[in-house]
């Protein structure tokens, strides 16, 4: 969790003095001891599928599941495609160079950011084209509907031909300084773009980039610039016509996609995407406190302390099962009635890259050494 800035030459000493202090504050002897792991009732039964090894992963790489196909990235540029069901490699391509944020892909088409701002866009082992890009960028791109969209650190949106890497239309939104070194909200909603600009959730047209709605998800706050940072960050759970999405270390909102307008906010203290189910909402906060909301009302349902200043990723929830991964290499299913450990498998010690992935009642989970392994809990 560290912050970027897309201002030049001054913005870059006050960058560096940021990046300082994080680092400082991340050494310090005072930082907060992980919790220990308590003692639970196993109702699940862990095993192990398959591993495969794409070399390191670091934030905020994601992985992305398109039918049987999981397409994966390592921060030195090295593309994957794996076969999710048995973990076979359909292709694998060498960039080196690299990469700051991906993978997008709709089954066909992957792309990736490098971090000298390329767009690159891959197809069967080979790369189809490559643009350059105005601004940094830490979101993955989305590949739909024969197009790459693109969330820049400087707040604009692109959308490029998928075929050839042609500029279709751009939109770009004044905003704080100060933008988020992590993944950003660029998804879909029917025929609405969503994007996290700043923090506002805007749907655009696709087409052309027109505004059709936007809804405010967290407010500035504080006196100086790093106080006054608001982003969305990725990881967004929809429901139907119901889209929750997170605001940096502020608050938790779900919007009515379809309408546009706001339902509920709650405050949260959280840097994290979130999941959820039919009923309910899961985030963690910073602190590792494990959250769980009523999706219609905003309510609190549940708080777990199990996993206090453990660096959880954000949760993941599919056929009827929560699971959560931590900094220090384990991934926990949690009971998601009332928040209890019911079952839990260590990966490795290197810590948990992204969150779960899931893909029927498995589960794929990548460390930040590289190592992506299949999971299944009975």
């Amino acid at each position: 969790m560290t912050l970027s800035l897309h201002r030049p030459f001054a913005a870059l000493a006050a960058l560096v003095a940021t990046a300082l202090l994080l680092g400082a504050c991340a050494s310090s002897p005072d930082k907060p001891t992980p919790s220990a792991l308590v003692d639970y009732k196993e109702q699940l039964s862990v095993s192990r599928l398959w591993s495969a090894q794409i070399g390191p992963v670091s934030s905020p790489l994601t992985a992305q599941l398109s039918g049987a196909q999981l397409a994966l990235a390592s921060a030195n540029g090295l593309v994957s495609v794996l076969n999710v069901e048995t973990g076979a490699e359909a292709w694998r391509f060498a960039l080196n160079t690299p990469l700051s944020a991906g993978v997008g892909t709709d089954g066909n088409r992957l792309s990736v950011i490098t971090k000298s701002n390329e767009l690159v866009t891959l197809a069967d082992g080979k790369v189809l084209w490559k643009v350059k890009l105005p601004a940094l960028s830490f979101t993955a791109p989305l590949v739909a509907g024969g197009r790459v969209f693109v969330l820049t650190a400087d707040r604009t949106v692109i959308a490029l031909d998928g075929a050839s890497g042609q500029k279709l239309w751009s939109q770009q939104r004044a905003g704080d300084a100060l933008v988020l070194r992590q993944a950003g909200i660029l998804t879909s909603y029917q025929d609405n773009l969503l994007v996290g600009l700043s923090g506002r959730l805007v749907a655009l047209n696709p087409s052309n980039g027109v505004s059709r709605w936007e809804v405010t998800i967290g407010s500035s706050r504080g006196t100086n610039e790093v106080e006054r940072l608001v982003d969305l960050v990725a990881g967004v759970s929809r429901v139907n016509n119901v889209v929750c999405a997170r605001a940096f270390q502020t608050s938790v909102t779900c919007v009515d996609a379809q309408k546009g307008s706001n339902l509920w906010t709650r405050a949260s203290q959280g840097h994290v995407g979130l999941s959820g189910t039919q009923t309910a909402l899961f985030g963690a906060e910073s602190d590792g406190k494990l959250v769980a909301w009523n999706r219609t009302g905003g309510q609190v349902l549940w708080q777990s302390e199990a996993f206090r200043f453990r660096g959880l990723s954000a949760p993941a929830a599919a056929e009827g099962q929560l699971v959560v991964g931590d900094d220090l290499g384990w991934l926990h299913w949690i009971d998601a009635h009332n928040g209890q450990t019911i079952a839990r498998a260590q990966i490795d010690a290197s810590g948990i890259a992204m969150p779960p992935v899931p893909y029927g009642k498995n589960w794929v989970v990548v460390t930040k050494s590289g190592l992506v392994q299949a999971l299944r809990a009975n």
